[in-house]
């Protein structure tokens, strides 16, 4: 019963995703996500109960997948630099829906700058890896391969700031280069000028 519930929830989720992208958030309604993933409206205000709640669910989603690949990155690794480099050479995955996602994430990015209630659903991720950059930025330093100089926050907000905007331009131009070799050549500049200088 758990596992046709799960797959229920998958298949909405799923059906969602390609119609947010193909028509826009507004144009579509919950009946359409029902037809789609072939759903009762019964069964679609079982899971979630509102619209607006599918696409939160898709967002952590999408988030969960990313920080448990980022997470093992980071654990495997030596140091802090070398587990950033690393993660950002194994993010094949994350362009292949970038423009899929991104434009489900431009448009709610419009909602939310009209609609307060939609706009902490899409700033928290933000903030949360603000901090979350912070503090590797923090144990990098306490480990000895960071500058002791070095501003965690002010450097993980430049991170964010160079891979959303490489996110944006692999929207634009999705096949004009390897995005995954431009993301791991620009944190490796990063953290070339990030890591402890040796005297």
């Amino acid at each position: 019963m758990q596992h046709r519930s799960e797959e229920t929830r998958a298949r909405i989720l799923s059906s969602a995703e390609s119609l947010f992208a193909r028509k826009g958030y507004d144009a579509t309604g919950v009946a359409d996500i029902c037809d789609s993933a072939g759903v009762s409206k019964g069964a679609f205000y079982h899971h979630f109960p509102s619209k607006q709640a599918v696409f939160q669910a898709l967002l952590e989603d999408w988030l969960q997948q990313l920080d448990f690949e980022m997470t093992q990155k980071l654990a495997d690794s030596s140091d802090i630099p070398s587990g950033l480099i690393t993660m950002a050479g194994q993010t094949g995955k994350i362009f292949e829906g970038a423009r899929t996602r991104a434009i489900i994430f431009l448009e709610f990015w419009m909602q939310a700058s009209r609609q307060p209630e939609f706009w902490q659903v899409v700033v928290n991720p933000y903030y949360r890896y603000v901090r979350f950059f912070s503090e590797k930025f923090k144990e990098g330093i306490a480990e000895g391969s960071l500058s002791p100089n070095l501003n965690p926050e002010m450097a993980s907000r430049l991170l964010i700031a160079m891979t959303l905007g490489i996110l944006l331009q692999a929207f634009f131009d999705p096949s004009g280069t390897s995005w995954e070799e431009v993301t791991r050549q620009g944190v490796k500049s990063l953290m070339d000028g990030f890591r402890k200088k040796e005297l």
